[in-house]
């Protein structure tokens, strides 16, 4: 199969994906949890059968949080989300709800302060700036007895940032769609989609570097066509098994983890489609000096 060939495809595939998710996180943006934005959480068990997110809704306006956000967990559970409660205002809630149901018991209560939301913003933009820095790095030395190494560490880093890019995007759909909110487990499920990312990059560059070692003399095209080949069965194999196993802690491992699970489901997804047909073909284009995918150049062969 000569993936190479239909690099300008894929590219271009790649080159929209990333665009739609910009200009959806521009204009939507992402749907941040109080560890961004500061505020309460609290999630009711509810005893006598469901109340019903309308009556909820409005119990939380005449307790003084006219701009709730309430939302269904299933099993009669019902995920509150509000600005800070302060001292006394989980008791005024308290009180509405018990209105609703007497049986009516608080699962869990979570606050952030606006300090404290600030410094998590800042903390997830210094973890992911230092991932891809330390990935650059890492590949630049791991890859070293390769000439330019410097080309292979910039593709995987642009593979890695197309990979969040498309994620955030995807997330900020579910945020419109399910609610699917952005907190600090979100930042633990993006770091883990970047060194999957990178991870199974390296095992395709690993496999060019080798093969570029074995016939320098082969044209660098065809060594990564026949790299690409060569890995692609292990990489997917490996992307399959692990979407089978986060589809199946989706599906049975409760509401808690939904988040940060599409967070990783996504991640693979894309991030198989970077290695295979993003990171590989950048070196394809670095080497013809061809850096337009659509463009046909008298240097490349098709």
């Amino acid at each position: 199969m000569d993936v190479v060939a239909k690099r300008r495809i894929f590219l271009t595939i790649s080159a929209v994906m990333v665009t739609l998710s910009l200009i959806i996180l521009g204009t939507s943006g992402l749907n941040l949890g109080i560890d961004f934005t500061s505020g309460s959480t609290i999630t009711y068990q509810f005893a006598n059968g469901d109340p019903g997110t309308a009556r909820i809704t409005d119990a939380m306006i005449r307790s003084g949080h006219p701009v709730a956000i309430v939302q269904a967990l299933g099993d009669d559970q019902y995920f509150i989300r509000t600005d800070d409660l302060g001292v006394s205002g989980l008791d005024d809630v308290n009180a509405e709800i018990l209105q609703l149901d007497q049986g009516a018991r608080v699962l869990d209560v979570s606050s952030v302060g606006a300090s404290v939301a600030e410094d998590t913003v800042q903390n997830a933009i210094t973890a992911v700036i230092v991932a891809a820095v330390f990935v650059m790095l890492y590949i630049m030395y791991a890859f070293r007895s390769v000439p330019s190494s410097y080309k292979y560490a910039f593709a995987a880093v642009v593979a890695l940032l197309h990979d969040v890019v498309i994620v955030l995007g995807v997330f900020t759909v579910l945020g419109l769609v399910i609610n699917a909110e952005v907190n600090a487990i979100f930042i633990v499920g993006i770091l883990t989609v970047i060194g999957y990312s990178v991870n199974d990059t390296i095992v395709i560059f690993d496999r060019i570097r080798e093969n570029v070692t074995l016939a320098p003399a082969r044209e660098f095209r065809n060594t990564v066509n026949l790299s690409i080949n060569e890995s692609i069965t292990r990489s997917l194999g490996t992307s399959l098994t692990s979407m089978t196993v986060i589809l199946a802690m989706l599906l049975f491992g409760g509401a808690s983890l939904r988040d940060f699970l599409i967070v990783l489901l996504a991640g693979v997804m894309v991030g198989t489609y970077s290695s295979i047909f993003v990171a590989s073909q950048i070196l394809v284009l670095w080497e013809h000096r061809s850096f337009i995918p659509w463009r046909r150049t008298a240097t490349t062969n098709s």
